[in-house]
């Protein structure tokens, strides 16, 4: 058996001896699935067993086309799913997150002539030419592929209008085309409203135009709208996204994250496929929420980033049985990257465990976005895994500031190694 990690030939591979392999498998929301000594033996793209290393030693046997990879001492789990980003944007505001760190008051930030909020984004963003825009896009893409992430879900929402929001969902098919990652793209026009018109005109087009053009260019999977007090209200809501249902769009909603407006309801009455945010969420809606399979998007880097005042308490919802997955958030007032730090604020912010919180950034995400095939590792699923340069799963969110990956398999190849992305993949 072969001792390599060369990509140039590989169909067979075994992941062999890991000290803990995190399956997955299971049905409550802190089930790993843990085999302690497990391997993973794979054939092309697809995962063909999974066990301990006794059970895969002997099904695979010392066969000389099988290229074996050492997982001794560490630890195997699910790539990350980031089942929630924003990461197409153009350029940064920096300058209006360093001075809110300080002074939150709106006169300080206009008296500097700094530019806040989503509209900020929009104009950085819609101005740009698309090789630029996926340009900056693709550095933060990077970043998340370095730190496990082997799915992404990437929303549009920085255009508000056709031609803008067409380029975003163009740079998410340009990057997936280049780089070891699955890039699941979302339209998200219900984000606000085009600067300076009527919210009743955009909505209008956005249900009448905006929306029929994604789905006949086949640009997006799901359809978005962020729901709250000051924004779209629960009725607007549920327009857009039945706009989206009748052309094939599967509905996804930002909710609840500064107020109760009913945006939960529209996601139960729509049997969502996720809601994003729940800060204000009644608790007692999270049972429906759960009958009506909506995943339960917790956004803890948000969280932070903005140091919210009311901070989302996910254990209503792992207590009932809900499913929930975790993600960056990755935009323009939460630039973060990294899953492994979110893991990091989940468990030591909003008192996930460190099972419940792997659970929710792997096998989670994948049901958030509908992926049947991703999120664990099981026979016939996708060979999506992660080495941890670690011997026990809990010291990722105990030794923090460390990028804790060994390898990266995204399709049964190694596209991660040595902290570098293997550009063979693309």
């Amino acid at each position: 058996m072969k001792n390599s990690t060369s990509n140039d030939t590989v169909s067979k591979l075994l992941i062999d001896n890991a000290a803990q392999l995190l399956t997955m498998r299971g049905e409550q929301n802190h089930d790993v699935g843990m085999i302690e000594h497990g391997s993973v033996y794979i054939e092309g793209t697809t995962i063909k067993a999974v066990g301990t290393k006794e059970e895969i030693d002997a099904l695979v046997g010392n066969s000389d086309d099988v290229v074996r990879i050492d997982a001794t001492d560490k630890v195997v789990t699910p790539g990350f799913v980031d089942c929630h980003t924003h990461v197409v944007f153009g350029g940064s505001r920096v300058a209006e997150y360093c001075i809110k760190l300080t002074d939150e008051r709106p006169e300080t930030l206009k008296k500097f002539g700094i530019p806040t909020g989503i509209y900020a984004s929009v104009n950085m963003t819609k101005e740009l030419p698309v090789e630029e825009l996926a340009a900056q896009t693709e550095q933060r893409m990077r970043a998340m592929i370095l730190s496990g992430t082997t799915t992404i879900e990437s929303k549009s929402g920085y255009g508000l209008t056709l031609p803008a929001e067409m380029k975003m969902l163009e740079v998410n098919r340009l990057l997936s085309a280049t780089l070891p990652v699955d890039i699941v793209p979302t339209f998200l026009g219900g984000h606000g409203w085009e600067e300076g018109k009527d919210k009743a005109w955009y909505i209008d087009k956005l249900c009448k135009e905006m929306i029929p053009q994604v789905s006949a260019f086949h640009m997006a999977s799901f359809n978005d709208v962020w729901c709250d007090e000051g924004n779209f209200t629960a009725a607007e809501s549920e327009r857009i996204l039945q706009a989206g249902l009748d052309h094939g769009l599967i509905p996804s909603i930002h909710s609840e994250a500064y107020s109760y407006v009913g945006g939960a309801d529209v996601a139960i009455a729509l049997h969502a496929a996720n809601a994003g945010h729940l800060n204000y969420t009644p608790p007692a809606l999270f049972p429906k929420m759960k009958e009506a399979g909506v995943v339960g998007v917790a956004l803890v880097g948000t969280d932070y980033s903005v140091q919210h005042k009311r901070p989302l308490d996910p254990r209503p919802m792992l207590d009932c049985g809900m499913d929930v997955a975790l993600a960056t958030n990755c935009n323009p007032g939460c630039w973060v990257e990294s899953m492994q730090f979110i893991l990091d604020l989940a468990c030591r912010r909003h008192r996930f465990s460190p099972s419940e919180a792997f659970r929710a950034a792997t096998y989670g995400g994948a049901k958030a976005l509908t992926l049947t095939d991703r999120g664990v590792l099981d026979t016939d699923k996708v060979a999506d895994l992660l080495i941890f340069n670690v011997s026990r799963f809990q010291d990722v969110v105990y030794r923090h500031g460390t990028n804790h990956i060994s390898m990266v398999i995204k399709n049964g190849k190694v596209s991660v190694e040595n902290g570098q992305i293997k550009e063979e993949q693309a």
